[in-house]
């Protein structure tokens, strides 16, 4: 299975040290430039991690497009990118984002749903502890998100 990425989600996988469960995941995961360069910005937290961990995942796009005003550069890159490799998933956490990418069919899955297919695949142990760190990070998550996540891993 194939998987493009888009930068909030990455980040956020960045922020639990789950990165590993994306290759765990999937045969192939790729990130077009414009992600890339968004995550690996000096000032931007875990851009060393995320440097090295996708260096050799990156896809350039031979396009300009931008197809929604409120799109940024990386997210309309990566809708091209998933339509160009013929994607199974999109992983986006922006919620225009998403809601954009389903409007043309595209399978889009979050963090928490990687996070999700990860303990069920034994992949990780436990999500309530990820879940504890990203809610004292930068990361939102409201607390309907948050209990639904631990009743669908079985650990309300």
């Amino acid at each position: 299975m194939i998987l493009i990425a888009d930068s909030s989600a990455l980040v956020t996988l960045a922020i639990v040290d789950k990165l590993d469960v994306l290759v765990k995941l999937f045969n192939e995961v790729y990130i077009p430039q414009a992600v890339y360069d968004e995550i690996t910005q000096d000032k931007k937290p875990l851009s060393k991690k995320l440097s090295t961990y996708f260096v050799d995942k990156v896809v350039s796009i031979d396009t300009d497009i931008n197809f929604n005003i409120s799109l940024g550069k990386g997210e309309s890159e990566a809708i091209v990118l998933y339509q160009q490799k013929n994607a199974n998933f999109l992983l986006c956490d922006d919620k225009k984002a998403k809601k954009f990418a389903q409007s043309f069919g595209i399978k889009v899955v979050g963090s928490l749903g990687i996070l999700l297919k990860a303990k069920e695949k034994n992949l990780i142990k436990e999500i309530s502890p990820l879940l504890d760190i990203l809610k004292n990070s930068s990361i939102f998550i409201d607390d309907k998100t948050y209990q639904l996540v631990l009743k669908m891993a079985k650990e309300d």
